[in-house]
């Protein structure tokens, strides 16, 4: 039986994991994706919404995203989201859908996303180091029995190995992704 402890613990550590994939999604690694622009916050009936609520996104080839408003008169304001989302290009109206047409990635911007891959990597590693000591705080003043204190802190270990290993495999997965040419 697992502690509920632990449970928890492995609960936190899955949602930094999910979170760093959803980070790495909206990296542009050269090859169109629709997770780049849909999380893009649109001005639209007076609020602030993602894209992805308000239109319809398409990877059309390698280079090209297609997004397809579902009411025409937000068209220009998700034209201006994306060209303030600075993605390195500029979308095209054409009045029934917008364009994106990503450019060829550089050897400079390639070594610049592969130091946030890093910088990412890091923040998720800092934050399950955070939660093993949450937790190791909790088994040190909680648990009176030695050797179930142990075993926890034991298995709390193991948690936090896999976790970083998960982590470090996503890591060397999009590098490689963003450097490949």
């Amino acid at each position: 039986m697992v502690h509920p402890r632990l449970a928890s613990f492995a609960s936190e550590t899955d949602k930094v994991v999910k979170f760093l994939l959803a980070e790495f999604s909206k990296l542009q690694t050269g090859r169109a994706n629709a997770a780049l622009v849909e999380h893009v916050e649109v001005e639209a009936y007076g609020h602030r919404q993602q894209l992805r609520t308000l239109a319809g996104i398409n990877v059309q080839d390698a280079k090209t995203i297609v997004i397809q408003a579902w009411d025409k008169s937000v068209m220009t304001n998700i034209e201006k989201a994306l060209q303030a989302a600075n993605l390195g290009c500029n979308p095209v109206n054409d009045g029934h859908v917008i364009r994106l047409n990503l450019p060829p990635m550089t050897e400079d911007r390639r070594r610049d996303l592969s130091k946030i891959v890093n910088k990412l990597s890091e923040e998720a590693k800092i934050s399950v180091r955070q939660q093993r000591q949450v937790v190791l705080d909790m088994i040190k003043t909680e648990e009176k029995d030695e050797d179930a204190r142990y075993s926890q802190q034991e298995e709390l270990q193991k948690l936090v190995e896999k976790a970083n290993t998960q982590i470090e495999d996503l890591k060397k997965k999009k590098e490689a992704e963003i450097m490949t040419v």
